[in-house]
């Protein structure tokens, strides 16, 4: 089954692990929408740096480090994701503690791995 992802911290830089995950992702053939920093394209997904209200959001793939991560808590919660992975370096137990209040799934874990394993 084909999950829509919201990537949060998408980057234009090819180097940068968000934008393999949107490579990735796209290449999987899971719908994608991004956000970050600066606007672009990444494997034919736009990047948006304001907070758009995408429908039917299955999956959030955090990779911003958690200082960065409280401007959009009410945001993600809001989408009402089927779970929010907290790629390395965005494990946040704030945030773990609301998404689990508001009954939202999460997992630590990498969506590159993911992906690789057949486990996304």
């Amino acid at each position: 089954m084909k999950k829509k992802t919201l990537v949060i911290g998408a980057s234009l830089n090819p180097d940068r692990y968000s934008n393999r995950a949107i490579n990735n992702l796209v290449a999987h053939q899971h719908p994608t929408v991004a956000i970050g920093l600066k606007e672009g394209i990444v494997a034919g997904v736009a990047i948006k740096t304001d907070m758009p209200i995408f429908d039917a959001i299955d999956t959030v793939s955090l990779y911003l480090n958690p200082q960065r991560q409280a401007e959009y808590y009410k945001y993600i919660i809001a989408l009402k994701p089927s779970r929010v992975i907290f790629n390395p370096g965005a494990e946040n137990e704030e945030f773990m503690d609301l998404l689990t209040k508001n009954k939202i799934p999460f997992e630590a874990a990498c969506t590159l791995v993911l992906l690789a394993t057949n486990q996304f």
